[in-house]
């Protein structure tokens, strides 16, 4: 993502809300600030339904952080 960034294409990191810490600490590791978007956990095991549902809750965050860039 930082070298997209680099390349002038915006993005946002999504991941479940249980790496928040882990991705946060990474991310100032590499000395990158990368927009991101933290979904509720688990993921593997819910139905299609259901991550539309996430899906849906989290779009309007994600075109956020993407215009924000």
């Amino acid at each position: 993502m930082v070298n997209l960034e680099g390349q002038g294409v915006p993005g946002v990191f999504i991941a479940s809300d249980v790496f928040e810490d882990g991705a946060i600490r990474q991310a100032t590791a590499l000395g990158a600030d990368p927009a991101a978007v933290y979904i509720p956990h688990p993921i593997q095991d819910r139905s299609d339904d259901e991550m539309v549902a996430l899906a849906d809750a989290a779009f309007g965050e994600i075109v956020d952080r993407l215009i924000a860039n």
